[in-house]
C-alpha cells in the first residue's frame, strides 16, 4: 500500500475544472507517514528536497514542530512538496512558468518519485502534479503564517493556542466534540501511586487535540465540554478538576440526565443554525475511557446508533482507519476494537451523525499507555482526525 496521501479535498470524485478552481483557492501538499527511524533530514532526503534552512522552516511550519521535537513514527506530516492539478497541456501553463527548464526540472521529479515508488502516479495520467518547494515558497509560507496570527485560541492552552491555517479542505463542513463526563462527573477513576487517573481529563485532551487538527483544515470546529485552564497537556497524569463547564459557558448539572440533555441540547442548537446556513456535513465525535476489569485489554472501540446506515458507516470506516494504523506502527500486533449499535442518549439524542469511541481500558496498565503518553494521546487524534477527514470527502 502507498503511504503517502494528498491534502486537497474531494480530488478523486470532482471535476477537472472544480479542481482546477479549488486549487486556486488553497494550498495543498504532499503528506506521508514518517517510519522508523526518520528524522526531519532524511524524510526531507527520501523526497530530494533540499536540507536548507528555508525548506527546513517550512516543514516546521506546516506540522507545527518546533526545534525540540522528533518525529513519531506513522504520524502523518506535511511535505514542503505543492500539489497542482496538471491540466493535460502543459506544466508551463499549469504553472505559469514561461521558461522551459525549470518546467523540465518538475517533470523530471515527478518521473523519478513516480519510478522510486513515492508518488502512485504518473502526473500525465493521473493529473497530479508535485512541485518541491523553492525558497520563495517558503518565504510566501511564512508570510500566510503571519497573516494568520490572529488565529488564536485560548482553549488549547499557551502553548498550542495557535492554530496556523493549512488550508481549507474541510471548509463548510462542523464538527463537535464531545469529551465525556467532566464537571461534577470525573468518569472512571483508577488510583495509581502517581496520581488518579480520570477519564474526563485524559478524553478532554484527546478532544482538544482532534478539535484544533480539525481547525487546522478549515472545519467549524465546536468544543462542547471544555475546562477554562486546562489546555492540551504533555503529562502522564493529569490533575483531575471540576472545573469543566459545557458550551457556551453553563455549569454542568449533577443529575446524568440533565447533563446529557444539556450537552445534546448544545449541539442542536448549534446544528440548527449552521444547517440554516446550509451546512449539510455536520458530525458529533463522543470521546470516552472505558472502565473494565484490570486484566482486561480493550482495543478502540466505537458506537452507532442502532439501525443508523450512515452511523454506522462512519464508525466502520474510523474503526478500519485505526486498524490500518496500528498494521502500519506495530505490524503483527493485530487488533481487536470492535463498532456495534447501543442506544446511547449522545448518539440518540443529537441531531448530526455521529459516533461514539472509547480510547481503551482505563484500568488496564497497558491500556493505560494509550493515553498517559502525550505522544500516544496525539496520535490517537491524528488516526481519528485521518478517519474524519478521508470520510468528509467522500
Amino acid at each position: 500500500m502507498n503511504p503517502m496521501r494528498y491534502t486537497y479535498p474531494l480530488i478523486l470524485i470532482c471535476s477537472l475544472l472544480f479542481c482546477q478552481l479549488l486549487q486556486a483557492q488553497q494550498q495543498s501538499h504532499v503528506l506521508t507517514e514518517a517510519k522508523k527511524g526518520d528524522g526531519i533530514y532524511s524524510l526531507l532526503a527520501r523526497y530530494e528536497l533540499p536540507k536548507s534552512s528555508c525548506i527546513i522552516k517550512a516543514f516546521k511550519i506546516l506540522n507545527h514542530l518546533d526545534d525540540k521535537e522528533h518525529l513519531i513514527v506513522g504520524k502523518s506530516y506535511e511535505l514542503p512538496i505543492a500539489v497542482h492539478i496538471y491540466n493535460g497541456t502543459s506544466i508551463r501553463s499549469t504553472l505559469g512558468i514561461k521558461d522551459y527548464e525549470p518546467a523540465k526540472a518538475i517533470a523530471d521529479y515527478n518521473d523519478r518519485l513516480h519510478k522510486k515508488g513515492l508518488k502512485s502516479g504518473n502526473y500525465r495520467k493521473d493529473n497530479i502534479l508535485w512541485r518541491p518547494y523553492k525558497d520563495e515558497d517558503c518565504k510566501k509560507l511564512n508570510e500566510v503564517i503571519v497573516t494568520n496570527q490572529g488565529r488564536n485560541f485560548p482553549i488549547f492552552g499557551s502553548k498550542h493556542k495557535h492554530v496556523p491555517l493549512i488550508d481549507n479542505s474541510l471548509r463548510g463542513t462542523v464538527f463537535y466534540v464531545v469529551a465525556g463526563h467532566g464537571g461534577p462527573d470525573p468518569g472512571a477513576v483508577h488510583g495509581r501511586s502517581g496520581g488518579d487517573l480520570c477519564e474526563d481529563e485524559y478524553a478532554y485532551d484527546v478532544s482538544l487535540r482532534l478539535a484544533r487538527n480539525l481547525l487546522a483544515r478549515g472545519a467549524t470546529t465546536y468544543v462542547i465540554t471544555r475546562d477554562p485552564n486546562d489546555g492540551i497537556r504533555d503529562g502522564q497524569y493529569l490533575k483531575c478538576d471540576k472545573d469543566e463547564y459545557c458550551w457556551p459557558k453553563q455549569a454542568i448539572p449533577i443529575n446524568q440526565k440533565e447533563r446529557l440533555t444539556q450537552r445534546s441540547s448544545a449541539v442542536n442548537e448549534l446544528y440548527e443554525k449552521h444547517a440554516k446556513q446550509g451546512v449539510t456535513h455536520q458530525r458529533v465525535i463522543m470521546i470516552h475511557v472505558d472502565a473494565r476489569n484490570k486484566k482486561e485489554r480493550a482495543d478502540i472501540f466505537f458506537y452507532h446508533f442502532p439501525g443508523e446506515e450512515k452511523g454506522e458507516k462512519l464508525s466502520k470506516h474510523m474503526y478500519s482507519t485505526i486498524k490500518k494504523k496500528y498494521a502500519k506502527v506495530q505490524p503483527g500486533r493485530g487488533y481487536s476494537g470492535t463498532v456495534s449499535g447501543r442506544d446511547l442518549h449522545m448518539l440518540r439524542e443529537t441531531e448530526p451523525l455521529g459516533v461514539y469511541i472509547e480510547l481503551g481500558n482505563i484500568k488496564n496498565a497497558q491500556d493505560q499507555k494509550r493515553i498517559k503518553v502525550a505522544r500516544n494521546r496525539q496520535l490517537l487524534a491524528d488516526w481519528l482526525f485521518d478517519g474524519l477527514y478521508e470520510e468528509a470527502r467522500w
